[in-house]
């Protein structure tokens, strides 16, 4: 059956770095018949100023219509005066809401000729190779009640609810731990359950279910602070991460920088059927766009896990990686991971770098390509 992908470009550098993805996408399709189907919808600020919805009904309507989205990045100063229920951010929160996607999966994966360009030592992060499981829809993200409120002193006062049911905190351990059997059989759950009861039920509920469903596989718990920490001082001592929504997002920035950019990282958020919205997980960077700048290798790394988690095409998926990495093996540099001895190039020729890879990896494992 043909998979019908909604690709959504979003705000600031979004259209630059999704065109160069979208077009690895056309590789894929013309060079070996990859069966899909593509449609293009609005999210974002962008969105807002043209329907005046950030999240228009028609955009909705296809994404859950769709086996996968390929999205790039919503928001900008712009519109932080908006009330709340407007901001781009909150349109793609909603729309994670709406498609049920509870599972955030932010691989931080360490290319080797990358290594100079952490802030860390060579010998601190070389190698590094994790997976940060991140739960989506629940937490204090969007626990109720919430918002701002003036008390009866004219006082301001904000409210935010961290709540987890038990059931959202299940499923999320079954997706972290039927990861790890496929890596190297380690979860780390972290919470901070010494001090919030939400996050002591969340170690108890995680052990529970590595207990009844998964006794090969090794749990440890870590508090939040120290997994910040153990982090920046050892980070490969960490295989998959499993952790609430907010934890979640903190953690896998930090990952970022073990990486060398924040440029380079992927993302999945996946439903209970495999269908999910991919995502680079760097925001909007309203400074260098349109400016072909901008670094497009997270979003196509996310198309990668759009073609291995969505459409089971995993040979593929790895032939998109092993572009990406042959690229920037040759010394192929966007500003965000440059280097002296680097050749510095722009968003559109990294993009054309990669899929001309890709053209040669296909041609050379022998894909039927179709002229």
């Amino acid at each position: 059956m043909t998979a019908k992908i909604l690709i959504i470009p979003g705000d600031g550098i979004g259209p630059e770095i999704i065109s160069q993805a979208a077009n690895i996408l056309d590789e894929l399709e013309s060079s070996c018949g990859l069966n899909i189907s593509c449609e293009w919808g609005e999210l974002g600020g962008e969105a807002y100023d043209r329907t005046g919805s950030p999240l228009p009904e028609s955009t909705l309507k296809m994404a859950k219509e769709c086996d996968a989205v390929l999205f790039g990045a919503a928001g900008g100063s712009q519109w932080d005066s908006l009330p709340r229920h407007l901001r781009p951010e909150t349109a793609l929160l909603r729309l994670r809401r709406e498609l049920d996607l509870f599972a955030n999966l932010r691989p931080a994966i360490l290319f080797p000729c990358l290594a100079t360009s952490s802030t860390l030592k060579d010998e601190v992060v070389a190698g590094l190779d994790m997976m940060i499981v991140r739960e989506l829809t629940g937490g204090i993200y969007f626990g109720e009640p919430r918002g701002v409120e003036t008390l009866d002193s004219g006082k301001r006062r904000g409210i935010n609810t961290l709540v987890y049911h038990e059931d959202e905190i299940a499923r999320i351990t079954h997706v972290a731990f039927e990861i790890a059997r496929k890596r190297a059989n380690r979860v780390c759950s972290v919470d901070k359950a010494n001090v919030l009861e939400t996050t002591e039920l969340w170690r108890q509920v995680v052990s529970d279910v590595a207990e009844s469903h998964y006794p090969d596989v090794e749990l440890t718990h870590m508090l939040v602070d120290n997994a910040a920490m153990q982090l920046v001082r050892e980070p490969k001592q960490f295989d998959v991460i499993v952790t609430t929504n907010m934890f979640g997002d903190i953690l896998s920035d930090i990952s970022a920088m073990l990486t060398g950019s924040i440029g380079m990282l992927p993302s999945a958020s996946l439903d209970s059927s495999q269908k999910g919205l991919y995502e680079p997980v760097h925001g909007t960077a309203p400074d260098i766009a349109g400016q072909d700048k901008a670094n497009p290798l997270a979003a196509i790394l996310s198309l990668a896990m759009l073609l291995r988690y969505t459409l089971n095409e995993g040979e593929l998926a790895m032939k998109v990686e092993q572009a990406v990495e042959r690229v920037i093996e040759k010394g192929m540099r966007t500003p965000d991971i440059y280097f002296t001895e680097a050749q510095l190039v722009g968003t559109r020729q990294m993009g054309q770098e990669v899929r001309d890879e890709l053209r040669l990896l296909l041609a050379w494992s022998g894909w039927k390509f179709i002229w």
